[in-house]
């Protein structure tokens, strides 16, 4: 295998490679990158047997081959070459020599023959804008539970409707819920609720559920980030894999299996006393107190009253801080133990100016969500109390 491609593509294709290359494993093809060069590219695929990426870039084929290279070597190599064309040439031995400018290295591979292959794309059954889903993902991606245990968790629900696009994702003490499009939530705050069908969700051709890993949905947003702003991505499914193309580049990725909790139990529904607050003011307030709360729970107390919303913490080995923000409350006092860091987990996914804090009592889950005039989707946030 011979060709010639420009250094700039094909360190851009590579480094969308790097996330989806087994770092740590016992296989050692699969931190190998597959290189195959045929008519007028060479594409490049990665997996760790659970994710799989194949990308494509222009080049100019003397001869048609495939061949594996050490993925991160590779990248830290080219990287460091001057900007113009790299030649590259696959060896009897597996061994590639790249030529750029006046820099002539071999570098160690492997037969392709021991790469796994990926499974082929379905027919497609969604057509979604990446923003969009990359948006969602961001909102939700942060609440997925970290322990392997719970295996359910350690991804978000997709949930695909030709009318609605809703992404939920919970790690059993809090829930975040985004849908766009569809029926609006059902209002327990009034001028909280979002119009309904304030956001193009492309094309979604029939009824489609699937857990998606999380390792997955950061991959997912690279690929938008690396997208136009208006590009639109390809959804398809089978029995155990889901696949997303954007452009000449898909990702495949196994299926979460087992059933995600009834999340719309989780939505409350009858919330009568809502706090709204200027996002930034109560942001800073909680990142200050938090820093003498404990360590492990990360607990803080937030106590609401009329016009105001006071945080405190108090730590017998650190200290304790008190603030307080001005707020449209009207309701009885109420005084709440909360994680801080889930609290704040939400208040730095959303770019609205200001949030409102939605609450029944004492011991039942309080709810956030961004507060103004023009909010394109539904996005809820439910956080269990805690004891304090």
């Amino acid at each position: 295998m011979e060709f010639t491609v420009s250094r700039s593509d094909l360190v851009r294709e590579l480094s969308l490679s790097q996330g989806v290359v087994e770092k740590k494993t016992t296989i050692p093809i699969l931190s190998n990158v597959l290189l195959e060069a045929s008519g007028d590219h060479v594409a490049l695929t990665a997996t760790d047997l659970e994710l799989g990426i194949s990308c494509t870039c222009p080049a100019r084929v003397r001869k048609e081959g495939a061949g594996t290279l050490p993925a991160r070597k590779l990248l830290d190599y080219v990287r460091l070459l001057p900007e113009g064309d790299v030649q590259m040439k696959f060896l009897d031995n597996h061994w590639a020599s790249i030529t750029c400018g006046r820099s002539r290295t071999r570098i160690a591979g492997m037969s392709r023959e021991s790469f796994p292959e990926l499974p082929q794309m379905p027919e497609p059954i969604a057509t979604l804008p990446m923003r969009l889903l990359a948006s969602m993902i961001s909102r939700t991606s942060f609440a997925i539970s970290m322990e392997e245990s719970r295996f359910t968790l350690n991804g978000a629900l997709l949930v695909m409707r030709p009318d609605a696009l809703t992404m939920v994702a919970t790690d059993g003490h809090r829930l975040a819920y985004v849908q766009a499009g569809g029926p609006a939530a059902p209002p327990s705050g009034g001028p909280v609720a979002v119009p309904a069908g304030a956001v193009e969700i492309g094309e979604i051709s029939q009824a489609f559920r699937a857990l998606i890993p999380k390792k997955a949905m950061l991959e997912i947003v690279k690929l938008a980030e690396s997208a136009e702003s208006d590009t639109r991505g390809h959804f398809a499914g089978d029995d155990n894999h889901l696949f997303f193309q954007v452009g000449p580049r898909l990702l495949i990725t196994r299926k979460l299996t087992g059933n995600f909790p009834d999340y719309e139990r989780v939505l409350p529904k009858d919330h009568i006393h809502i706090a709204k607050l200027q996002k930034d003011e109560i942001k800073s307030a909680i990142e200050r107190v938090s820093q003498f709360a404990d360590e492990r729970s990360r607990a803080i107390r937030v106590q609401f009253s009329n016009g105001e919303v006071k945080v405190f913490s108090s730590s017998v080995e650190s200290g304790d801080s008190e603030e307080s923000v001005t707020s449209e409350y009207q309701g009885p006092d109420l005084e709440i133990g909360f994680n801080a860091q889930y609290l704040l987990d939400f208040l730095r996914a959303i770019p609205q100016d200001r949030v409102a804090f939605e609450l029944k009592d004492q011991k039942s889950a309080g709810e956030m969500r961004p507060f103004g005039e023009s909010i394109p989707d539904q996005y809820r946030y439910v956080v269990m109390p805690m004891r304090i």
